[in-house]
């Protein structure tokens, strides 16, 4: 159940800036945040702010902040990038653009906070670091353009490169917007029915098992019958084999990991 609005701390700050857009209620110390470094911080909220994610934000369960790139461009023309050293195509976003942007955002964060870097060449986003973001307090994500970031600033602050797949996107924020949303939805109050957490595809290491509704029979086809009988029991079995059998045939990299351990 979500705390009441007078219980919360308010985080007060001093800043030079107006508050963000993308908020309405004031800054509470103790609601978990999406902090997003950007060159379009125009692309958000986007689908984060439709559904069960939009209504959890309009709610205030939790929050989101967006830090534009551009702000700490460099000269009149606000420059973030620079060609890369050595050589080579495309533009490096360079570290004294990307570096104070950080800093701006982790200077709102406290306890647990990760910074992650949306790249293809990072570990592989998963249900695991999902549940484990959701148990932050808080994450800072930076979304890449161009060739990718000057390495001393992953370095130097500690990011962690995560990736969605082994596939190239034109920019980190479609990638985040995916994250954020697999982790709020995990957030206590957000999914209406908490067992559904619990249930669905990857939180046991398995696939979901088939999922039926009405019409009883639809083009010819019936609903396992199992499934009607009413023995909550017999359809927990079936549904667990259901998911072992779905999760050998079409992820055997699961399936040999489980079985393994």
């Amino acid at each position: 159940m979500k705390p009441a609005r007078s219980h919360a701390r308010q985080s007060v700050r001093a800043s030079l800036k107006p508050r963000e857009l993308l908020r309405d209620a004031p800054d509470y110390a103790d609601i978990w945040q999406a902090r997003v470094i950007t060159l379009f911080p125009e692309l958000f909220p986007g689908v984060l702010g439709a559904s069960l994610t939009g209504r959890a934000l309009k709610d205030g369960i939790w929050q989101l902040h967006t830090h534009d790139l551009r702000a700490h461009g460099i000269g009149k023309h606000r420059n973030v990038d620079d060609t890369p050293a050595g050589g080579g195509a495309g533009m490096v976003m360079r570290a004294d653009v990307v570096g104070p942007a950080i800093e701006e955002a982790q200077g709102q964060a406290r306890g647990r906070w990760p910074i992650l870097y949306m790249s293809p060449r990072g570990r592989p986003f998963d249900q695991a670091m999902a549940s484990d973001l959701a148990a932050c307090a808080g994450v800072t994500m930076l979304c890449g353009r161009f060739e990718g970031v000057d390495e001393r600033v992953l370095e130097h602050y500690g990011v962690t490169e995560v990736s969605l797949g082994d596939f190239v996107m034109t920019g980190g924020e479609l990638a985040a917007q995916a994250m954020i949303d697999a982790t709020v939805r995990l957030l206590p109050g957000v999914l209406g029915n908490a067992d559904s957490a619990v249930e669905e595809s990857h939180s046991g290491g398995l696939l979901e098992h088939p999922q039926y509704t009405r019409p009883a029979t639809w083009q010819g086809r019936d609903i396992p019958p199992v499934l009607m009988s009413g023995n909550h029991a017999e359809i927990a079995k079936w549904r667990r084999a259901q998911s072992e059998a779905l999760t050998e045939a079409r992820r055997p990299d699961l399936w040999a990991r489980r079985t393994k351990t």
